[in-house]
């Protein structure tokens, strides 16, 4: 299926994963907006977008403020003229053991990282279902299918993305919006190489290209199938 002409919106997409994702379906075409809370990030990876001769957009909010995040989706659908994607992108991690993570620590990953999915997906949804079609990827993480030591609220909130996406699923799919979950293991973003979860070698484990390239695929199948969830590794040779 061809993306080209399509508005893509991607939470988190100044830099890291959410910028790959930008920059990859620029390149297809597709008009992308983009939002952070850092604002010279958003603008330099804008005028990096613009570049591949598509409209451009960012807006800057905290994913975890559901007015903001509101305001912010309906901003740059109007500057863009509609929505057809949203990447569900923004997220942080924080690590430590269960006894020693300050309860405010452990509840900021899961507003950040659960709520934010719903308040971005709910801002969307009605662009889509006037449209009549649409996308929704949700970036989860194989953390949110097993958990391990150390990263409880992350993975708890990252099972939570799964679960969420599912009932989004089964409420949206019969309005023809395909509703996309990914669960990725490690990947070399920022996060990942501060929180040392490359083993010190992060072009041992996936990079945020292949990511994107993934995303890519994925958008760009007949809209008569859907992946519904599906997990991608490194293959650690």
């Amino acid at each position: 299926m061809n993306l080209s002409g399509k508005n893509a919106i991607i939470t988190g997409g100044g830099r890291g994963l959410g910028k790959s994702i930008a920059l990859l379906l620029a390149n297809e075409g597709v008009n992308i907006g983009i939002t952070g809370r850092n604002e010279e990030n958003l603008k330099m990876t804008v005028e990096e977008i613009r570049k591949s001769g598509v409209n451009a957009a960012y807006a800057v909010f905290s994913i975890d403020n559901e007015i903001h995040v509101k305001a912010g989706i309906e901003s740059i659908a109007e500057q863009l003229g509609g929505v057809d994607i949203l990447i569900n992108n923004a997220g942080i991690g924080d690590f430590g053991s269960i006894e020693e993570m300050p309860s405010e620590t452990w509840e900021q990953v899961i507003k950040t990282n659960l709520f934010g999915v719903y308040y971005a997906a709910k801002a969307v949804y009605p662009f889509l279902k006037e449209k009549g079609e649409g996308d929704i990827v949700n970036v989860a993480s194989t953390a949110g299918l097993k958990g391990g030591p150390n990263m409880s609220a992350y993975a708890a909130s990252k099972a939570a993305v799964v679960s969420l996406s599912q009932s989004m699923m089964a409420e949206w799919r019969k309005q023809n919006i395909r509703v996309i979950t990914l669960t990725p293991s490690t990947i070399a973003s920022d996060m990942s190489i501060q929180g040392g979860l490359t083993d010190g070698n992060p072009d041992k484990v996936l990079q945020p290209e292949d990511f994107a390239e993934w995303v890519r695929d994925i958008l760009k199948m007949n809209r008569r199938a859907l992946i519904a969830n599906g997990s991608i590794f490194s293959t650690n040779p």
